[in-house]
C-alpha cells in the first residue's frame, strides 16, 4: 500500500468514508466527455434536475478485494456494467459503455489503492457507480444532461457478526409494482423499502421478506437482497419473478451450486406457505454476500430453517467458495475476475 490511512480495518462498519478520488463523466449534446478523476466529493446540479423530482437515476454496487499476494481484483464487474445498461434503458438514460465502465472502476480502485483493506480482515473496498439526470428541466421527460460517477468506500460486513443466521418477518407493504421497476437498480425501489425495514427492525428482525406484488403469495426479495433456499433433496432454489433485482451474487451462487457442489439448480416460484421444503435458506447480495436465514415469521408463526444460531453446512460451503473466489483463494470460473493492474 502506497499510503497509510488511519482505519481500524478489523472493526469497519458499512458507513460512508470519504476517500481521495472519484471518477466523473458528463453527458451533454448527445455524447459523454472523456471522464476524469476528481478529489471533490460534492456535485453541483440544477434545482430542476430530473433525479431530484422524477427519480431519473440508477446505481450499482461492487467490491474490490485484496488478495493474499497483495494484488487487488474486481468480481464480475462486466455484469455490473450490463445491469446498469438495463437500468438506463428502462429510465431513458444514455448508455455508459461497458469498456468505459470497467476502466472507470479500475481507475478509482488504483487511485484509492491504500483504502483497499488488507487481506484477511474480511473487509473490502465498495464501489458505487451511479447515473443521474441533471440540467434545467421542469416537465416529466428525460433530462437534457447526465452525470455518471463512481466513488468508493472501505467497508466491513453489512450485517454485524459475520456469517451468523438472521431472522426476518414478512412485510405488510410491497417493494415494487407488478411490471414496474423492481427488476432494475433504481433508487425508488429502496425508498419504498425504508418504512418496511424500520417496522421489521422495531419488531426485532434483521429485515423483512417482500412477497410478489401481484398475489402476495410468493417470496420476491429479502430486504435489499435475493432469497435462495436448499431443499431437503439438496436442490438450490431461488425465486423467479420480474419484480426481483437480478443479483450478480445470486447468479454466481447458482453457478457455484451447479459446478462446484454438483447440485440441481432451479429458478422458480417460492411460495411463502411452503417453506417446509427448505432445510436451509439465505439472502445474498453484493453488500451482504450471504446472510443465512435462521427463520421467517409469517402470520404470527416463526418458521425455522436449519437453526436460529448455527449456519447450515450447504450455506456455509457456498459462502466459503464464493468468498474464496472473490478474495483469490479459490479458482474462479473463466471471466469472473478482473485484476487491477
Amino acid at each position: 500500500m502506497s499510503k497509510d490511512v488511519n482505519i481500524d480495518w478489523e472493526n469497519l462498519g458499512f458507513n460512508y468514508i470519504k476517500t481521495d478520488f472519484r471518477y466523473i463523466s458528463k453527458w451533454k449534446d448527445g455524447k459523454w466527455d472523456d471522464g476524469k478523476l476528481v478529489t471533490d466529493n460534492k456535485i453541483c446540479i440544477s434545482e430542476a434536475s430530473t433525479c431530484l423530482h422524477y427519480g431519473q437515476e440508477c446505481f450499482e454496487g461492487l467490491k474490490a478485494y485484496r488478495r493474499k499476494d497483495g494484488k487487488i481484483q474486481l468480481f464480475r464487474v462486466n455484469k455490473n456494467a450490463q445491469r446498469m445498461k438495463t437500468s438506463t434503458d428502462k429510465l431513458l438514460m444514455p448508455e455508459f459503455p461497458e469498456d468505459k465502465f470497467i476502466d472507470a472502476c479500475m481507475q478509482v480502485v488504483k487511485a484509492n489503492e491504500h483504502y483497499v483493506p488488507p487481506y484477511g480482515t474480511g473487509a473490502t473496498l465498495y464501489l458505487r457507480p451511479y447515473m443521474i439526470g441533471v440540467g434545467d428541466n421542469i416537465g416529466v421527460k428525460p433530462a437534457p444532461e447526465y452525470i455518471f460517477s463512481i466513488f468508493c468506500v472501505p467497508v466491513g460486513p453489512y450485517f454485524k457478526g459475520g456469517l451468523t443466521p438472521c431472522n426476518f418477518n414478512v412485510a405488510d407493504y410491497d417493494r415494487a409494482a407488478p411490471r414496474g421497476t423492481g427488476g432494475y437498480k433504481v433508487g425508488g425501489n429502496y425508498a419504498s423499502s425504508l418504512q418496511s425495514h424500520k417496522l421489521a427492525a422495531e419488531a426485532g428482525f434483521a429485515d423483512c421478506i417482500y412477497l410478489d406484488p401481484a398475489t402476495n403469495t410468493k417470496i420476491d426479495e429479502v430486504g435489499a437482497a435475493n432469497f435462495f433456499g436448499i431443499t431437503k433433496n439438496d436442490e438450490f432454489v431461488t425465486p423467479h419473478s420480474p419484480s426481483i433485482l437480478p443479483s450478480i451474487t445470486r447468479i454466481s451462487l447458482m453457478q457455484i451450486a451447479k459446478d462446484y457442489l454438483h447440485m440441481p439448480v432451479y429458478e422458480r416460484e417460492v411460495f411463502i406457505d411452503k417453506l417446509d421444503e427448505f432445510k436451509e435458506a439465505g439472502a445474498c447480495g453484493t453488500a451482504a454476500v450471504i446472510t443465512p436465514i435462521g427463520g421467517i415469521e409469517y402470520k404470527g408463526k416463526m418458521h425455522v430453517f436449519y437453526d436460529e444460531k448455527e449456519v447450515g453446512p450447504v450455506v456455509k460451503e457456498l459462502y466459503r467458495i464464493l468468498s474464496g473466489i472473490q478474495f483469490g483463494d479459490v479458482e474462479a470460473p473463466e471471466g469472473w475476475i478482473y485484476v487491477v493492474e
